[in-house]
């Protein structure tokens, strides 16, 4: 349960503000159609997570040092600091759905390729690797993108204008920071 908790409260305050986010946001105000784009989210999300959380798992399998797992308690830090750096996506380019894909497939390739490299992805990584539950970082991390996409998608503008954007970053920020902070002590064996 842990790593279904951590992975949906991580992800979710480290999408607010993120590009994906604004993905969605655009893609609501763009097609209007709200079902098929939620649903393209979700199976984007579902596969690039899963990918990126056996990629974490896998590697902490085979890098069991002490190192290692410095490393990823500091990758958490870093994720601290990239998540208070804003995401902006183009507004004026124009998006349409290619004519014979329409707005599930259109929402789906675009948010899996958006997603691959984002700060959302990399903490997906990083939890595989810190948690011995593939299955519980995937639906934790996808269930925080839902938690923070979904009201993008249905309430679009509105959303955007009303919530302190920057007081979600800062927010997301420390937790990645005390995460990694926890990770450290507990290597250290200041805790136990």
């Amino acid at each position: 349960m842990d790593a279904l908790f951590t992975s949906t409260a991580l992800v979710a305050l480290a999408e607010m503000g993120d590009k994906t986010q604004l993905l969605a946001m655009l893609l609501a105000t763009r097609f209007r159609k709200p079902v098929p784009i939620i649903m393209g989210i979700l199976f984007a999300t579902m596969a690039n997570h899963f990918l990126a959380a056996l990629v974490g798992h896998s590697i902490a399998g085979v890098l069991t040092q002490p190192w290692f797992r410095y490393a990823v308690a500091t990758s958490f830090i870093a994720m601290a600091a990239w998540t208070l750096i804003p995401d902006k996506i183009d507004e004026d380019e124009p998006l349409k759905a290619p004519s014979k894909a329409g707005v599930f497939v259109t929402t789906l390739v675009a948010f899996f390729l958006v997603e691959m490299g984002d700060k959302t992805q990399v903490a997906t990584v990083a939890l595989g690797a810190r948690f011995d539950d593939v299955l519980a970082v995937t639906a934790g991390t996808t269930l925080g993108m839902m938690i923070a996409n979904v009201p993008a998608v249905l309430f679009g503008e509105a959303l955007a204008q009303k919530v302190p954007m920057r007081a979600l970053q800062i927010g997301a920020a420390l937790l990645f920071f005390v995460l990694g902070l926890w990770m450290i002590a507990g290597l250290q064996g200041w805790i136990g």
